[in-house]
């Protein structure tokens, strides 16, 4: 199989991504195709609108993350789409810090060797419009922008411009998406509002999607992709750990998802049910108590100050996850699940909420982004010998990583292991935990985080857990273990 594969691209955030991804993929469908959906970067948000709009988990490629042949392999993993959109994160060749090319939608586009959409918002823009895209072709070394779309504009103007971004630029423009207000998605903070607080989305996207088809030439994209994908076919080395099979015995996680808690990536499921979990999804906004049955607890990140009222309510979940963790049940607790663990979260109005009070601190808001970014997130010692299961024959013993340095080379001094995340809060805490340490990758900036024990984590860090599989694994041995 080709894999015939695709990239909507822009020169910023804010150009409509989102929108023009979200209406491919609707438009596609529409056609019967089968189409697979990807994020470049760490984003949790645009894969939930992927996933509103086909129906299916969208995933995530992060170079940052995993390495090239790793993305490969994942992007490969149970993919047997007829064609693959992949969305762009930021510019075009924006990557660590911003000023590398490492883990922008350009080296992603170059490892999977994928034909580049630049999307271009020309609004209030005239002839200035071709210099912009000139000058990103001139940074293309791979020549992979084969197409161009032009967004918010009007059909006057897209027909005097198009002919002279052709003649100008050589490259081929494939539409125009209009202005149209009502198609605008809100933001927030952390970028869009959630898919479920906008109304009538589905109705929403099908009208998106109408006019792309309208303005837009879906059978050029489709034929580009897939010329493109037999010229440039896709293989890979499967990391070991993706030929490993599934353990056969099931250990159940309550995993808390509603709206406070939704920031979850799709792999990082994928590898904990690899690893031998039933995931046991439960709100603590609505539902009175945990599964029945559960060994381990997963707190993903979310909104849980949008909503800090309504979880503080629920009085009786809170002192049962209390107990249970007391009582030493496995648990991740990451950002949003973080906070919920703290004893109260303050909001903006001043008002205390009591949360699970497991953490001895609260949470407040500090109007800012907080070490915001990816980061290494270290651990004192040799980890292999904390996540080696301690003997189980269960546990695969290659699961773990080697030492490694500043930036991700070999360290052959003090043994440390990581694994691979990112923080984007604008909450902090006053007991953030000092049993981790956070490295930034360009700057080597450094923090104590986190609280580390025998079976938990819990931390404002949002961890990937194929960059070092041996997380997960540790966790659901820890998690059968605790069964027993």
């Amino acid at each position: 199989m080709t894999h015939p594969r695709i990239m909507l691209a822009a020169p910023k955030s804010g150009s409509g991504k989102t929108l023009l991804t979200c209406s491919l993929l609707r438009a596609l469908s529409m056609r019967g195709k089968r189409v697979q959906a990807f994020k470049c970067g760490p984003d949790y948000i645009d894969p939930m609108f992927h996933k509103k709009v086909l129906g299916i988990p969208s995933r995530n490629l992060d170079l940052f993350f995993t390495g090239e042949e790793d993305t490969k392999a994942l992007f490969l993993e149970e993919n047997d789409a007829e064609i693959s959109v992949i969305e762009g994160v930021m510019g075009l060749y924006d990557g660590l810090a911003g000023t590398m090319e490492e883990a922008s939608s350009y080296h992603l586009a170059r490892t999977l060797q994928t034909p580049i959409l630049l999307v271009i918002n020309a609004r209030g823009m005239g002839r200035s419009v071709v210099a912009e895209i000139a000058g990103f072709l001139s940074m293309d070394r791979e020549h992979l922008i084969r197409g161009v779309i032009l967004n918010q504009v009007s059909a006057s103007f897209y027909q005097s411009i198009a002919e002279l971004i052709e003649k100008e630029c050589h490259i081929p423009v494939l539409g125009y998406y209009p202005t149209q207000k009502e198609m605008e998605w809100q933001s927030r903070y952390l970028g869009l509002k959630l898919p479920e607080e906008i109304r009538e989305l589905q109705v929403k996207v099908t009208e998106a999607a109408e006019a792309f088809e309208k303005t837009i030439s879906v059978d050029a994209i489709i034929r580009m992709a897939m010329q493109f994908a037999m010229e440039h076919p896709l293989s890979c080395e499967r990391p070991f750990w993706l030929n490993v099979p599934k353990m056969p015995q099931k250990v159940r996680i309550g995993v808390a998802f509603d709206e406070a808690f939704c920031f979850y990536y799709e792999d990082n499921f994928r590898l904990l049910e690899k690893a031998g979990a039933e995931l046991c999804f439960f709100s603590p906004l609505h539902d009175p108590a945990l599964p029945e049955g559960i060994q381990g607890l997963l707190l993903g990140g979310g909104y849980p100050e949008l909503v800090a009222e309504q979880l503080s309510g629920q009085e009786g979940l809170r002192r049962e996850i209390k107990e249970r963790l007391r009582q030493g049940m496995p648990s991740f607790a990451e950002c949003g699940g973080f906070m919920y663990l703290h004893e109260e979260i303050v909001t903006p109005d001043g008002r205390k909420h009591p949360m699970v009070g497991v953490i001895p601190g609260k949470c407040f808001d500090t109007g800012k982004l907080v070490r915001f970014g990816y980061a290494s997130f270290r651990f004192p010692g040799k980890l292999s010998e904390r996540f080696s299961g301690q003997g189980s024959s269960e546990f695969p013993e290659r699961f773990t990583s080697e030492p490694v340095g500043k930036h991700g080379e070999k360290n052959d001094g003090d043994a440390i292991e990581e694994i691979r995340g990112h923080e984007f809060h604008y909450y902090d805490s006053d007991a953030c935990g000092t049993d981790c340490e956070a490295v930034k990758p360009v700057t080597g900036r450094s923090w104590l985080c986190g609280y580390l024990g025998e079976n938990h984590y819990w931390s404002y860090g949002h961890l990937y857990y194929p960059s070092n599989p041996a997380f997960a694994f540790w966790f659901v041995e820890q998690c059968r273990r605790w069964r027993k």
